[in-house]
């Protein structure tokens, strides 16, 4: 056995160690900045170190200083946990350690990628004559989106983005929901187009982009628009209504973009999927594979119905690349040129799913979610604030004469019990706890216990 081979079965055996304990563990991580400072924060060597030493070294800083993302109990910020196959196929990708970019650089991954993009829009709904790229999370797949839609609405206007920047271009208008997702703004703000001058849209009690008011925006403004809507608000789990929002873009010829982060996996539940009916008819869909695809990070996936701009606004070119006349570059649909082979987890996890898999695996976060929501319901003091259509619930508490600094209380010591893990947040002014299932091994039974534990932590 080689001292490589050595290595890596024993980090293997770390690493699986990990995993087998995760569904027991306290979630929140147990040692703070300064505890894992000192103990990571060594003088550098002249000569190095044994690289067992290292591995081990790591692990024990891992087991204490990570949060338990992985396990059934977490549900902070929508993040998924990784199924098994991802995550073994993930070792593989850092064992391969193969460059993305370029099909000759690695063909098994170029096509792994189109095989993979195939199986997605599939899946979502979307056409198949869709452009796809594999991305980073969520943020990137919006900032490529919008970059091409860009693109797009520009040169429809007769002007060449590419070429000539910003400056003197068309006045491009960009309609957001007042409940966009921060990313959205973020993306913008990459992009040159400005993360304040956005106009925005009322919405509704749940969150919802309200379609009439959009209808009036739309009415009121001349010239290229860009409109973002949202599939599962990332509070509240409401939908936009995508399809009249639809209609509405396409008579005003309008770019529309749908934020698809997590909820747009609702397309693989044949319960939910009338929540995002109409999103065929988006130019642009984005979304995050490491929340209910779960796989690890990163991985985010971006769609647009429109290659030829989706590809201008992206591709890089340098002399030494050698493009493939038969084979697509996975490099020129993404921001990025060395890029890690981030659809072959998301392979891994589809195809060890299959179809029924993942509408099982988004149905049962869902119904899991209701369940908490009836649970908690039963408690006087707490009050749901949402309409539970899809795996988020918040939660208030009522009582005391500050609800709010009360709930803010109440995660803090729901953070610090350790059974379970949510994040705090701020829902129409108020303070809330919010939950989001979205991980492949939560039970019935971890529902249950998380809902005593919120009982215990209200401290009332």
């Amino acid at each position: 056995m080689t001292s490589r081979t050595a290595l890596l079965l024993h980090t293997a055996g770390l690493a699986t160690k990990y995993l087998e304990t995760i569904a027991d563990r306290h979630v929140g991580a147990l040692a703070s900045g300064d505890d894992l400072r000192r103990q990571l924060a060594v003088p550098l060597s002249d000569t190095g170190e044994p690289e067992t030493a290292v591995i081990d070294a790591l692990a024990l800083a891992g087991a204490l200083g990570t949060v338990a993302t992985q396990g059934p109990r977490y549900y902070g910020f929508v993040v998924g946990g990784s199924v098994p196959a991802a995550t073994a196929a993930d070792w593989l990708v850092s064992a391969w350690d193969q460059n993305a970019g370029v099909y000759v650089l690695s063909p098994v991954v170029s096509v792994v990628e189109d095989i993979t993009a195939v199986w997605l829009k599939d899946l979502a709904g979307l056409p198949a004559g869709w452009s796809t790229g594999f991305v980073t999370g969520c943020q990137a797949a919006n900032f490529t989106a919008l970059a091409t839609a860009r693109q797009h609405m520009l040169t429809k206007a007769g002007w060449d983005v590419e070429a000539n920047g910003l400056y003197g271009a068309p006045w491009l208008h960009v309609v957001c929901s007042e409940e966009s997702h921060y990313t959205i703004f973020n993306a913008l703000k990459l992009l040159g187009l400005g993360a304040e001058r956005v106009t925005k849209v009322p919405a509704d009690e749940q969150g919802r982009m309200r379609a009439d008011e959009l209808a009036r925006t739309l009415d009121a403004l001349a010239g290229p628009t860009i409109v973002c809507a949202q599939a599962g608000n990332v509070n509240s789990g409401a939908f936009d209504p995508i399809d009249e929002i639809a209609t509405i873009t396409s008579a005003h010829g309008a770019w529309l973009h749908v934020d698809g982060a997590f909820g747009l996996w609702a397309a693989a539940s044949p319960a939910r999927a009338h929540l995002v009916k109409g999103i065929a008819r988006a130019d642009s869909v984005a979304t995050d594979a490491h929340k209910w695809l779960n796989v690890p990070y990163d991985s985010g996936v971006v769609f647009t119905a429109h290659p030829a701009s989706h590809r201008r606004a992206m591709t890089l070119s340098a002399a030494y690349i050698i493009e493939s006349a038969k084979e697509r570059d996975p490099h020129e649909f993404v921001p990025e040129e060395s890029r890690r082979a981030r659809a072959v987890p998301v392979y891994a996890a589809v195809r060890s799913l299959g179809r029924h898999g993942l509408g099982d695996l988004v149905e049962r976060c869902c119904q899991l979610a209701a369940r908490l929501a009836n649970q908690l319901r039963a408690d006087s003091r707490l009050a749901i604030l949402n309409d539970v259509v899809l795996n988020q619930v918040l939660v208030r508490l009522t009582t005391g004469p500050d609800p709010d600094a009360a709930t803010r209380a109440m995660v803090d010591r729901l953070q610090q019990d350790g059974t379970c893990w949510a994040s705090g947040t701020t829902w129409h002014g108020m303070a809330a706890l919010r939950v989001s299932i979205s991980n492949w091994s939560t039970t019935e039974a971890d529902v249950d216990r998380t809902a005593n534990a919120i009982t215990r932590c209200t401290g009332s």
